[in-house]
């Protein structure tokens, strides 16, 4: 399972969290401590809101711990949200394209979790991703597939209606197969001014996640990244943490039914 972090407040240095910290999500890809996966070592990335309406995005496939590029981006980059990613592949060979955060304009997405059985149902679900589409689909991951279908569902207009509908689908589509295997869902979402943490999973054993304030903003992570971990709190399962730059955090139920009937 990979690790993730997302911030959004007052601009801060990125190595503010992704660096300097003790437990910083680079001391993660080499040792994760509330993971399967200890080692998080097939690809990194962060995305990140400056003054242009697009993201700015780096990922590479070299380890976190070992990337200098990495570090030096993470000491120069100053930003009001931003967010990052360290990657133990579950499906998708070791690409820079089936590296996280995948970008499509303002939009930013990143995940931690699986569609069990993916590599039996990858043409099923790539069948979710509209034609106009299917050409920004760059890698073979299960993460880039979900993002795009979920663009197709109303990423722009209403996300959590477009992340539930394109879950509820793709939890049908899986079903119909006749696979067992879990579908979980840790994941970021975001368009520039707010960001959306998600954590569900069908068998109700979504991957970890938490959130904690830092200063005036608000940081989400797959596990804390500092030695005081009584600061954060655990984002419930089947919820979003939704949190703007300039606002405070607020927990939502994420109910894939309701929201799904929402965006049909």
């Amino acid at each position: 399972m990979c690790r993730l972090l997302a911030y959004a407040g007052p601009p801060i240095f990125l190595d503010r969290l992704l660096v300097e910290p003790r437990a910083s999500l680079i001391s993660q890809s080499l040792a994760a401590r509330e993971a399967k996966t200890i080692v998080n070592g097939d690809g990194c990335g962060i995305g990140w809101y400056g003054e242009r309406p697009e993201a700015g995005v780096y990922r590479g496939i070299s380890p976190a711990w070992s990337d200098a590029n990495l570090v030096s981006l993470c000491r120069q980059i100053r930003s009001p949200l931003f967010l990052a990613h360290v990657r133990s592949a579950t499906y998708g060979e070791v690409s820079t394209a089936n590296c996280h955060p995948f970008a499509d304009g303002r939009h930013l997405f990143m995940h931690n979790g699986q569609i069990g059985g993916y590599e039996r149902l990858r043409r099923g679900i790539d069948a979710l991703i509209p034609d106009a589409l299917y050409p920004r689909r760059r890698g073979t991951s299960d993460s880039e597939a979900i993002f795009l279908a979920a663009l197709g569902c109303g990423l722009d207009d209403d996300p959590v209606a477009a992340i539930a509908a394109t879950l509820s689908t793709i939890a049908t589509t899986v079903r119909a197969t006749g696979e067992t295997a879990p579908l979980r869902f840790a994941a970021v979402h975001s368009d520039g001014e707010t960001f959306w943490a998600y954590r569900w999973a069908n068998d109700g054993l979504p991957p970890s996640l938490y959130w904690r304030r830092e200063g005036d903003g608000i940081v989400v992570a797959s596990e804390p990244c500092d030695a005081d971990t009584g600061n954060w709190t655990i984002v419930p399962p089947a919820s979003v943490l939704v949190a703007r730059r300039d606002g405070a955090p607020r927990i939502v139920p994420f109910e894939l039914a309701v929201a799904a009937r929402a965006a049909a």
